[in-house]
C-alpha cells in the first residue's frame, strides 16, 4: 500500500561533537519518506528551490520514491542550521531560512487521493488542514501527523482543530507537556487523546516511546546505541518506520501498532549513526530485523 507524505525537503548544516556538515539533505519529508520506503511505496509532496542538488533527486529515485508532487521553484531551498552539545538533546538552532518553502501551498495530484495512508509531516497546521480538505473518504484512511513546539506556541488553536481529524499523532515528550500543560507524561497523553486523535506516539528520545490508545498503553524502551553521530531527523525516521510498517501490513490493531513502534524505533537507530541520510541508506529489512532480534533479547524477562 502506498503512503503520501507532505512536508519539508531542505538543506541542513549541522555541527555535533563528532563533526560538521554543510548543505546536506534534510527536512521532515526526506527522513520520513526514506524510512517508510523500505516497507512501502511512498509519494512525496514538497517544494525545493532551483539550487537543490540533482544528486538528492537521484537518491529519492533510487529508493523508488515517487516525486510527482515535488515542485521546484525559482529561489532558495528551505535550509536549517543547528548545533548539538554532548548530551545530543535539543539542538541550538543557528538559522532557519524558509526560501521557496514560505510560499508552499501543497495540492494533491488526483491519483494521490486514492492512497489509504497519509502522513502530514511537521509543517504549519493550516497547511496540514488544507491537505485534509483535499482528501475524500477520510474514514477509510490512516492519517498520521507530526508537529513541533513552534506551532504549539504560535498556532495552538489551528493545531487543536486539526487533531480532531487525526488517527495517529506523533509528538515528543517536551511538546506533549507544552501542549497540555501537564508535567506527568501519562496525564499529558490522556489529555491529548481528548483533543481528538485516536492514537498517540510520544517520542521520548533515550527513554524510548510511549503508545497510548484508549485503554491501551505500550511503553517501549530505547535501543541501546554505542554510536550516535547526529540525531537530526530521528523523530521523522521513527514516524516513517511506523507508517511504513502499518502500510505494508494494512492493519491498525493495537498489536500491530506495538510492532510498528519497534520498527520505528529501530529505523531511527540507523538515522542517528551518521549525518543526513548517509547511515539510513545502509538500512535493509534484513538489518532491521537483526536489530529487532537483539532488541527482544535486551527487553525480555
Amino acid at each position: 500500500m502506498s503512503i503520501i507524505v507532505v512536508g519539508s525537503v531542505g538543506l541542513d548544516s549541522v555541527k555535533t561533537p563528532f563533526g560538521t556538515v554543510k548543505k546536506v539533505l534534510g527536512g521532515s519529508a526526506s527522513y520520513f519518506s526514506y524510512a517508510a520506503s523500505l516497507f512501502s511505496q511512498v509519494s512525496l509532496i514538497a517544494t525545493v528551490g532551483s539550487d537543490f542538488p540533482k544528486k538528492y533527486i537521484k537518491l529519492f529515485n533510487q529508493r523508488n520514491i515517487k516525486l510527482d508532487g515535488l515542485s521546484q521553484a525559482a529561489g532558495k531551498t528551505f535550509s536549517w542550521s543547528g548545533r548539538y552539545g554532548w548530551d545530543m538533546g535539543d539542538p541550538e538552532t543557528l538559522s532557519t531560512k524558509l526560501g521557496v518553502f514560505a510560499d508552499f501551498c501543497p495540492k494533491l495530484p488526483p491519483q494521490y487521493k486514492k492512497s489509504k495512508h497519509i502522513f502530514l509531516a511537521n509543517i504549519d497546521p493550516e497547511l496540514q488542514k488544507n491537505i485534509l480538505k483535499q482528501i475524500k473518504n477520510r474514514n477509510s484512511k490512516i492519517i498520521g501527523c507530526d508537529t513541533m513546539d513552534f506551532w504549539i506556541e504560535n498556532k495552538r488553536k489551528k493545531l487543536l482543530n486539526l487533531l480532531k481529524d487525526i488517527d495517529i499523532f506523533f509528538i515528543n515528550e517536551s511538546e506533549a507537556r507544552q501542549l497540555t500543560q501537564e508535567p506527568n507524561i501519562l496525564k499529558a497523553a490522556r489529555a491529548i487523546l481528548r483533543f481528538g486523535p485516536k492514537k498517540i506516539f510520544i517520542k521520548r528520545g533515550e527513554h524510548g516511546v510511549l503508545l497510548v490508545s484508549g485503554k491501551h498503553l505500550f511503553n517501549a524502551p530505547a535501543y541501546l546505541m554505542e554510536s550516535v553521530v547526529d540525531p537530526t531527523g530521528a523523530g521523522d525516521t521513527f514516524a516513517g518506520g511506523v507508517m511504513g510498517y502499518l502500510a505494508v501490513t494494512n492493519n491498525k490493531s493495537i498489536n500491530t501498532l506495538r510492532r510498528a513502534a519497534i520498527y520505528g524505533t529501530i529505523m531511527a537507530t540507523f538515522a542517528v549513526e551518521g549525518f543526513s541520510l548517509k547511515s539510513l541508506q545502509k538500512a535493509t529489512l534484513t538489518k532491521v530485523k537483526k536489530r529487532i532480534k537483539k532488541f527482544k533479547k535486551l527487553v525480555s524477562f
